[in-house]
């Protein structure tokens, strides 16, 4: 018998993050946030998720942040 296992991203989940300044370039609004899952799949099905990314891309200055680097004000942007 052959299984196929193996793992593979889900979809992603884009969000504004309304309020928050980067911490780069200092300007307002202009914060995006990704969440995109990673499942274990068995026959090209998702059976769990192995672990979520999380990271923040201002769009004025292009730098991406990763979920350690985020401020208080980026997560509580991200939870509303």
């Amino acid at each position: 018998m052959i299984l196929f296992f193996g793992t593979r991203p889900g979809k992603k989940n884009i969000k504004k993050l309304d309020g928050a300044t980067c911490p780069y370039c200092h300007q307002v609004d202009t914060m995006t946030a990704v969440m995109q899952p990673n499942y274990a799949h068995l026959f090209w099905i998702p059976v769990f998720t192995i672990s979520n990314v999380k990271y923040a891309e201002c769009s004025y200055c292009k730098r991406g942040f990763d979920k350690e680097e985020f401020t208080p004000e980026m997560e509580g942007a991200l939870t509303e």
